[in-house]
């Protein structure tokens, strides 16, 4: 049974960083694509990232730049480093398992002065 387990959440200063991690269990994580999503209150879950088998990344406009997404096979591990970070990008923030459907818990990032 796949299970995602997201960290490193928190509240921020506007134009500070902070990087999320996601680590799996419970299957063959390399053969995977995994994503980060974000879901602000009252607002539907939208993608913000995705990274392939090979390492392949795809932004949302909204964070090309400031984001990037990677992943550490032998580590079960995807991360999300976000820099120069807006109070827009409030949000809950989930992990993903693209090829298994599987969700993680998500983790509450905040950014405000």
């Amino acid at each position: 049974q796949v299970q995602l387990v997201e960290s490193g959440g928190g509240l921020v200063q506007p134009g500070g960083s902070l990087r999320l991690s996601c680590a799996a269990s419970g299957s063959i994580f390399s053969i995977s694509a995994m994503g980060w999503y974000r879901q602000a209150p009252g607002k539907r879950r939208d993608a913000v990232a995705t990274i392939t088998s090979s390492a392949s990344t795809n932004y949302a406009d909204s964070v090309k730049g400031r984001f990037t997404i990677s992943r550490v096979n032998a580590k079960n591990t995807v991360y999300l480093q976000m820099n120069s970070l807006k109070p827009e990008d409030t949000a809950v923030y989930y992990c993903y398992d693209l090829l298994h459907g599987v969700w993680g818990r998500g983790t509450q990032v905040t950014v405000s002065s």
